[in-house]
């Protein structure tokens, strides 16, 4: 049964000392597979998000801090690395990639979807795709998935909301990668077929809160228990997504609007009417969120990882080099807590120790 840390002190100390090793060892690995990859493009794009993202995957691992030390810790390491690891690498192609065909950035995504499902069959996801000669890296990553999620004693329980989750994700990354005048008319249309549930938001923040892979970590630690209960994982579910999902992905929104605007993608914080709206909004969801983990088992940890969040996304140089969002930083740190402090430092030291 998993025991997530619910102190500071022990989530930072498994994190750095028993956690992350293990993150590193896997993303190595993973590097190494990369660098044989047969076609340049793909063996470029598989590099460059293990480089440059690789602190989504440690990130992630946070969920891991819970689990038993031992192969039960490895597998869900294992499991959350290569998952993330997979979403990283296709992002990287859509974004980069000269193809604006749906059924292109649809085939792709597949493979999270057969990732989550340890009963997939093996397919061709670069079916549509330009460049298809990866020499069997991302089935492999989808193969470790299924590999380790058949190893959670707890998985059927939670399998249906993986699953949905991820098909939410799929769909996100189809929809804002196609043609330029297509995607918000795309994404509006399918917030409204989604609304009902998630009435407070506005059709960007819907959108957000699909993006987030952090519900998903969230589930696999909990089907570490091979006796979850159904209620545990529904509450999990409404408090990740989408109060905990929106505030991860407007945060990592808001520190890249200049990145964005000079590569012409899509930025949801950027559909905020103005920049005191969005910090309004994201002060507003933050604290929504911090509200919605209370119902949680071990409350404080999930309450820790959206304190994390806040450290981890406004810790980043491009947060710190601009005073806007410095102010900001400031004041929603103070909003969420002591702890959220704590972390920002954390990160910032995580942040010169990965850089090196």
């Amino acid at each position: 049964m998993p025991r997530p840390p619910v102190s500071l002190p022990v989530l930072l100390w498994r994190s750095f000392t028993r956690v992350l090793p293990l993150s590193a060892r896997e993303l190595e690995g993973w590097r190494e597979r990369a660098s044989s990859i047969p076609d340049p493009e793909l063996r470029a794009q598989a590099l460059a998000s293990l480089r440059l993202k690789r602190f989504h995957s440690d990130g992630g691992c946070v969920y891991a801090t819970g689990a038993p030390p031992g192969p039960e810790r490895e597998r869900l390491v294992r499991l959350i690395v290569a998952f993330q690891t997979i979403s990283d690498y296709l992002d990287n192609l859509c974004d980069r990639s000269g193809s604006l065909d749906p059924e292109d950035f649809r085939g792709l995504h597949r493979a999270m979807t057969d990732a989550v499902d340890p009963h997939a069959p093996r397919r061709d996801y670069y079916e549509h795709h330009e460049q298809r000669e990866d020499g069997g890296y991302l089935p492999a990553l989808v193969a470790a998935c299924q590999d380790a999620v058949a190893g959670l004693p707890g998985y059927p329980a939670v399998a249906p909301d993986v699953l949905e989750l991820v098909g939410l994700y799929c769909d996100l990354q189809v929809h804002k990668h196609v043609r330029v005048e297509e995607r918000e008319p795309r994404l509006i249309a399918w917030y409204a077929s989604h609304r009902e549930p998630v009435a407070d938001l506005e059709w960007w923040e819907f959108s957000a809160a699909t993006g987030s892979t952090l519900g998903v970590f969230a589930l696999f630690s909990a089907a570490l228990d091979a006796d979850v209960p159904p209620e545990t994982v529904q509450q999990i579910r409404a408090a990740y997504f989408p109060w905990v999902g929106a505030v991860h992905i407007l945060l990592d929104y808001l520190i890249d609007q200049d990145e964005d605007r000079h590569g012409g993608d899509l930025n949801f914080v950027a559909q905020y009417p103005s920049r005191e709206e969005a910090e309004r909004r994201i002060d507003w969801l933050a604290r929504r969120a911090l509200g919605e983990v209370e119902h949680l088992p071990a409350a404080r940890f999930h309450r820790l990882v959206i304190q994390g969040l806040v450290g981890m996304y406004l810790s980043d140089p491009k947060a710190l080099r601009d005073p806007r969002h410095l102010r900001f930083a400031i004041r929603l740190t103070a909003r969420t807590g002591w702890a959220t402090s704590v972390l920002h430092a954390a990160s910032r030291g995580y942040r010169l120790r990965a850089a090196h």
